[in-house]
């Protein structure tokens, strides 16, 4: 791991679900208010997530100020305030359809759905968990268009460990099998695409070291993130690959972890700028 420069970063990278947000999926006002102080102090943060695009409109008002989001585990960039996606780092074209005929050879009762730019495509016989938006594309996905991010892959008839196993061995390294938290659900992402790869992106164009980066999360598809930043932190109801990969431990997404962090981190610069402890 990469040694801080500083103990106040620059930049504080945080994943969403079973992170930051509590076990409803919602922003406390305590988190809330540790965000806004945050930006108030001059430490930049930004979410960092499996979710696609749509996912993040609701949290609109506590993104910050830049209005940026990364997205489908690194694959989108995405302008919140806009609901416009600025950066694609997808699948080269007729590699899902190539993925989707040798997952279904190993797996006969697989079924397919894909996050793209513009929307979600899904095809017949995928096990849709959430109920899909109204502009969802339905067809066989060999149909897909471009600019895919993350093709998802339901294998109901076959047990969890086994079902991503057997993904993971036909994929190679053609993508990168993710585990975001959701049971039954290969997450397939481009080859070289991650939070961190995303991440180490955008803080090179906002001139920001890894040093200077403190990173939150909870599952196995944010260690390649946690790795890479400066001071990494995994909440207390973490996967153990997530807490084995982090420097450090906080809360619970259950007891505003991460907005704990955050309030330390302002009192800190405030007392060394010279203002009340």
């Amino acid at each position: 791991m990469t040694t801080p420069n500083s103990h106040v970063p620059r930049v504080v990278a945080t994943d969403l679900d079973g992170t930051l947000l509590d076990p409803a999926g919602a922003v406390t006002p305590r988190t809330r208010a540790a965000l806004e102080a945050a930006w108030e102090a001059g430490i930049v943060t930004v979410f960092v997530t499996a979710r696609p695009p749509r996912w993040l409109d609701a949290l609109a008002d506590v993104v910050g100020g830049h209005g940026v989001a990364i997205c489908a585990n690194g694959a989108f960039r995405y302008d919140v305030a806009a609901r416009r996606v600025t950066h694609v780092d997808g699948f080269a074209p007729g590699a899902v359809a190539a993925l989707a005929r040798d997952l279904r050879a190993a797996l006969p009762g697989v079924g397919f759905a894909a996050e793209r730019a513009d929307g979600f495509h899904v095809e017949p016989g995928y096990a849709e968990v959430h109920p899909p938006p109204a502009d969802t594309v339905r067809a066989p996905i060999a149909q897909v268009g471009p600019d895919v991010g993350k093709l998802l892959a339901r294998c109901p008839e076959v047990s969890d460990a086994r079902f991503l196993d057997r993904v993971t061995r036909v994929v190679g390294d053609r993508g990168i099998v993710a585990f975001s938290g959701a049971i039954g659900l290969a997450e397939i992402g481009p080859p070289g695409v991650t939070k961190a790869a995303t991440l180490a992106r955008w803080c090179t164009e906002l001139g920001v070291e890894p040093g200077e980066v403190w990173a939150f999360g909870d599952m196995p598809n944010d260690i390649p993130m946690l790795a890479w930043a400066g001071r990494s932190f995994a909440v207390a109801n973490a996967h153990p690959e997530a807490v084995a990969a982090a420097d450090a431990r906080c809360g619970g997404n259950d007891e505003d972890g991460v907005a704990r962090v955050l309030e330390d981190l302002v009192a800190g610069r405030a007392t060394d700028a010279g203002g009340p402890a």
